[in-house]
């Protein structure tokens, strides 16, 4: 990891900047430092007067009467650069947000490279190259958010919805916010998914599986429902014009008004079905025996082996064409078998001391035996039956319907591949400073959402970057900007241009990565 440091010579009075790299001595087997003179600092002016070491521009320039130099940390900027022109993110926020368009691609640069409060922003413009150019102060930035509106970035989100690949699976997923906003009308207190006993928004995201990048955002009221949330997320893409979307959705989506909307719309699904649904137990009742076959086995790209079959199931009254995937996997039958017999301990320990917990009410009814005396009050025996028609029969399955995917195994890896959305969601509250949301206006805060998405979608192509490339797997996002941050831009003043910094091995490899070049 690179970092910039200043030494004050207390002899001489100079403060010298130095470019400090980290790395592993392999002989001393032990840390060590790499320090690198990049000028001192003018004590009058702040500015950096480079070191007569470089050639070309900084000799001239020293020997020119006059001339000063300022030194910004370039390096992350020209990544995030690189990304923009290759995206065409920057063409279209200057579509939708002519005025303002680098202004708001600066503070992006920061979210990404800090993970920060916007407060800080100020200090970091002062000292790093980004694409507005000037100091951003905290006032001003908060003048600049309401200037973010909603009708411009639905414009966007349409441009961005159309430039990503039709045939893109998307995961839809929700995520709550927690909030210290006392007079916003979107912060709601909801179901606790953090263990945060503060109000909280949604928001609702979706991700492109085989391009790996955030395709679409919404900011939702705090006690939203997921099935709800995924009609007004439904109703939202229409209004985009963007109906070729495939969505790929979680248990906690499911239920059947919802898949009767999906089909409603027109709209590709693929969806887990919870446990216990009656009408997908009667299926699997009929292909219980016959799953197991080896002509049903299936070998998953990692190594997982289970058995699935294909039944084709007419939904609805309508009798909408759709696919329901069956899947057997006998070592998650054993681990579930172990869960039940758990559950079913506390089920009778809590109809034991009377803490009869109203959600559990079917578990009761279907798994125990109850019956009042008089004299003994309430016995309790197990349904043996019931349990090993369970045990026996639905341990181990799990179902996935769809209307768009015929056969199992592209079913299932296509359902597995949501763990990217969540990802989105661990950068978004880590990475990105989503943990808690300061903004007490909705109209502040839904632009503070919106630059977040965007970072968002840096982050997830840095990422795929680095995924690519064998020699830089390891890094992470923060990694590479850290890095990177040692990387300097010199620029002189009276028309004697500028230079940069020598460049690290590391640099070097991160750079013709992401297609990066400089001059020397």
């Amino acid at each position: 990891m690179a970092s910039l440091t200043h030494h004050h010579n207390k002899k001489t009075g100079v403060t010298y900047v130095y470019s400090v790299e980290s790395y592993w001595d392999k002989e001393k087997k032990r840390p060590a430092n790499k320090q690198v003179c990049l000028g001192r600092v003018d004590k009058e002016t702040g500015e950096v007067i480079p070191s007569k070491r470089t050639a070309g521009t900084a000799k001239r320039a020293a020997s020119a009467p006059g001339v000063t130099a300022k030194a910004l940390v370039a390096g992350p900027h020209l990544l995030l650069e690189k990304l923009t022109e290759q995206t065409g993110l920057g063409v279209m926020l200057k579509k939708c947000f002519p005025e303002i368009h680098a202004a708001m691609l600066s503070m992006v640069y920061f979210i990404v490279q800090k993970g920060l409060a916007l407060s800080h922003c100020g200090q970091w413009s002062s000292g790093h190259l980004h694409p507005y150019g000037d100091i951003m102060l905290s006032q001003w930035i908060s003048d600049l958010l309401p200037r973010i509106t909603a009708d411009a970035r639905q414009q966007f989100l349409s441009l961005w919805l159309g430039k990503l690949p039709d045939k893109d699976y998307r995961c839809y997923d929700i995520t709550p916010a927690s909030s210290y906003a006392g007079y916003n009308e979107y912060v709601k207190y909801g179901y606790v998914w953090d263990k945060e006993p503060l109000p909280q928004i949604n928001l609702a995201l979706l991700f492109g599986q085989d391009s790996r990048l955030p395709a679409y955002c919404q900011r939702m009221p705090g006690n939203i429902a997921d099935v709800a949330a995924m009609t007004t997320t439904m109703q939202s893409l229409g209004s985009l014009g963007s109906a070729v979307i495939h969505f790929v959705l979680d248990s906690g989506f499911y239920s059947e008004d919802n898949v009767d909307e999906l089909f409603l719309r027109k709209r590709k699904f693929t969806i887990a079905v919870p446990d216990g649904r009656k009408w997908a137990e009667k299926i699997f009742e009929q292909y219980y025996e016959s799953i197991q076959s080896p002509a049903n086995y299936l070998q998953i790209d990692d190594g997982e082996a289970l058995y699935a079959q294909t039944v084709p199931h007419p939904w609805g009254r309508a009798g909408n064409q759709s696919y329901l995937h069956l899947y057997f996997n006998t070592r998650q039958a054993a681990e579930e078998s172990d869960r039940f017999d758990g559950e079913l301990s506390k089920y009778e320990d809590e109809l034991a001391g009377g803490r009869r917990v109203r959600e559990h009410e079917e578990y009761y009814q279907r798994y125990f035996v109850l019956k009042e005396t008089p004299k003994r009050g309430l016995e309790i025996s197990f349904n043996d039956e019931a349990i090993q028609r369970s045990r026996k029969r639905y341990a181990g399955l799990f179902c996935i319907l769809s209307n768009a995917i015929k056969a199992p195994a592209p079913a299932l890896l296509a359902y597995r591949a949501r763990d990217a959305v969540e990802t989105s969601f661990d950068d978004l509250k880590n990475h990105l400073d989503m943990k808690r949301l300061l903004m007490h206006s909705s109209a502040a805060m839904d632009a503070r959402l919106f630059l977040q998405f965007l970072a968002l979608i840096y982050i997830s192509k840095i990422r795929n970057v680095l995924q690519a490339d064998k020699m830089l797997r390891g890094l992470t996002v923060r990694e590479v900007m850290g890095d990177m941050e040692t990387l300097v831009q010199i620029r002189y003043s009276h028309d004697y241009g500028q230079l940069y910094t020598a460049t690290s091995p590391v640099q070097r490899k991160i750079m013709k990565a992401f297609g990066v070049s400089i001059q020397a």
